[in-house]
């Protein structure tokens, strides 16, 4: 990725959400049900000892929190869930508490995996390039503001170039919060995309970047040879600000954090995205 210590507000702003509902429902140390975990192949002693495991150690996602906590208040963290996973797994097979504890320390310190497990993305009338036919599908979340996401733009193209007819490329919006024009430029996107022009004003947008202000846009537009009533009043009326939305709920229900994301067969890419690292792996799926 590239979008290390950047802040998506309204992630936060959702957790706080889920935080304040959890203590009106429960509290994190008393809950004995927590999101994404399976106690499938625990007995009710060994669930009981998982519990206590996970309420104690930490997360180590840098949040601050324990385990149980973090998977309460912050259900898209890949870290306490494999951490509380690890422990299930462990406890099932036989493994002792303590055991268990040392073991979780040794996972927490492991770097994350290139790719994460599969995941379910939905890419019905999103953006895309390449063939509808390729073998391997990459999907971005992305940001018309982020200067990362400026920097892929030629890292996508370049792997389109090398496998043609192998890989396709989906454009999913997701907007920073702490990015004042990104909304509209996501917006407006999908405006153009109504008029058959999205990847030209992609492209445009982005190599202008950092400037997403109404003139330049607008003028994005005229030079494309858009409707200008149209895509003005579709801009103007927020006609794409719940599809905008629903593609950002959607993109941290699947673990994105920040810009850009990018997914390779719905697996989470953890790394600096550039098409030398990338590449391979596109290979390696297609085998």
């Amino acid at each position: 990725m590239g979008h290390n210590g950047r802040v998506n507000f309204r992630r936060l702003f959702l957790f706080l959400c889920v935080g304040v509902l959890c203590l009106a429902q429960g509290d994190w140390q008393t809950l004995t049900e927590l999101p994404g975990v399976d106690w499938q192949g625990l007995s009710p002693a060994r669930k009981a000892t998982a519990l206590r495991i996970i309420r104690t150690e930490a997360c180590s996602c840098g949040c601050d929190m324990k385990i149980a906590e973090c998977r309460m208040k912050d259900h898209t963290c890949a870290s306490s869930k494999k951490l509380a996973k690890a422990v299930v797994t462990e406890l099932a097979a036989g493994k002792t508490e303590a055991v268990v504890r040392a073991d979780l320390k040794k996972i927490a310190a492991e770097p994350p995996p290139v790719l994460d497990d599969p995941v379910k993305i939905s890419l019905a009338g999103d953006p895309a390039r390449g063939p509808d036919n390729a073998r391997v599908t990459l999907v971005e979340f992305s940001d018309f503001q982020c200067p990362y996401c400026s920097k892929a733009v030629a890292e996508t193209k370049s792997l389109l170039q090398q496998f043609p007819k192998d890989l396709r490329l989906v454009f999913k919006q997701f907007p920073l919060d702490d990015h004042t024009q990104a909304q509209f430029g996501a917006e407006a996107a999908l405006a153009a995309q109504a008029q058959g022009k999205f990847w030209e004003m992609h492209d445009l947008m982005y190599a202008g970047y950092p400037n997403l202000s109404r003139a330049t846009v607008l003028g994005y537009a005229r030079k494309l040879g858009l409707d200008m009533k149209r895509f003005t009043a579709e801009v103007d009326g927020h006609k794409y600000a719940a599809r905008v939305h629903a593609e950002e709920q959607e993109g941290e229900d699947a673990g994105v954090g920040g810009t850009p994301t990018f997914f390779i067969d719905g697996k989470k890419y953890n790394e600096v995205f550039t098409a030398a690292t990338v590449a391979p792996l596109i290979r390696a799926e297609m085998k």
